[in-house]
């Protein structure tokens, strides 16, 4: 049977807008459930490889911009080491990992701080600048937070997890899944917040679903949720993608990750393409034009008040 696309594919029958598409692979139309249900048999190999096509297609293109602080607006990378000042990469050799060794308490820093007064996540370099101001309240919304109790907070969080805020559900998760902030430990719990957070967009919930499901040794479900992360521009998920796509042999896959991730300044991923280029998986050409984006991402998130506050906490540390 010829299959077009005001049939249905099964029984034939035209029914033009009122067919539905097969969401997976946007290929052919079923008049009903019952047609889909009995054509699945004959159509689920072609579905899954369409399905598969299309997938790829979005999870290779260009990732959206990196979210800004709301304060000074400069886009935020995942971990503060991207934030100091880098020693120059030449094109013989990329001395980035081995700076990020050197200041390994920075690698571990998120660059920015969530906060449960106002729901806003604001980049370590303002609230450097507030608190040298002699300001302790909120860069944000202003409300006093000197005074403020773990339990205070924790209420604001829930409050907010219950409004539907995303990253308030994700930070209740957290405190869940880690017993701080007074909450004993619950990972079911800690779960079904990740998964309500991650089901409203939220990109670090999914790549943490997608940690602790690889952590547990379900790589389908660690995959999925890596992959959503990466497509919606977390470049600390899509590194993560290109680690699991190694580890099943998919070299060339990983490394086209590894260079998305890192030209978005994601050190680590730059460091696994630089073992790349020393054992000849990626060309000149290619680790050439990488660095260039890795430092000119990590350029676009650097600034004097986030330079003091890296300085700070690598002398504290």
């Amino acid at each position: 049977m010829t299959m077009t696309t005001s049939c249905c594919a099964e029984c034939g029958v035209e029914g033009g807008a009122s067919l539905k598409i097969c969401k997976p692979c946007m290929q052919v139309k079923y008049c009903n459930a019952e047609c889909q249900r009995n054509h699945w048999p004959t159509h689920k190999t072609a579905c899954k490889h369409r399905a598969a096509e299309l997938r790829d297609v979005e999870l290779f293109k260009d990732p959206p911009p990196k979210e800004d602080c709301p304060i000074c607006f400069l886009p935020m990378p995942e971990k503060l080491i991207c934030c100091v000042l880098l020693p120059p990469a030449t094109r013989s050799s990329v001395p980035i990992y081995d700076f990020a060794i050197a200041h390994e308490e920075l690698t571990n820093e998120d660059t920015a701080l969530y906060y449960s007064c106002c729901g806003k996540t604001i980049c370590r370099g303002c609230i450097y600048s507030f608190y040298e101001s002699g300001n302790n309240k909120c860069p944000f919304c202003n409300s006093d937070r000197a005074r403020t109790t773990h339990e205070e907070r924790v209420g604001e969080v829930t409050k907010r997890a219950e409004a539907n805020d995303a990253a308030s559900i994700f930070m209740l998760a957290r405190y869940y899944y880690k017993d701080v902030a007074g909450i004993q430990h619950d990972r079911t719990r800690a779960m079904e917040l990740f998964t309500k957070s991650a089901g409203l967009g939220f990109s670090k919930a999914h790549n943490r679903l997608g940690g602790i499901y690889h952590e547990g040794g379900d790589v389908k479900k660690a995959k999925f949720h890596v992959e959503a992360a990466a497509m919606a521009g977390n470049e600390g998920a899509r590194f993560n993608v290109g680690i699991i796509e190694a580890e099943s042999g998919n070299m060339e896959r990983a490394l086209k990750h590894w260079i998305i991730a890192a030209s978005a300044g994601h050190y680590k991923a730059m460091f696994q393409l630089k073992i790349g280029f020393e054992i000849g998986l990626v060309s000149r050409e290619s680790i050439d034009s990488t660095v260039e984006a890795y430092n000119s991402s990590c350029a676009e998130m650097r600034s004097e008040a986030r330079d003091a506050a890296s300085r700070i906490m690598a002398e504290a540390d």
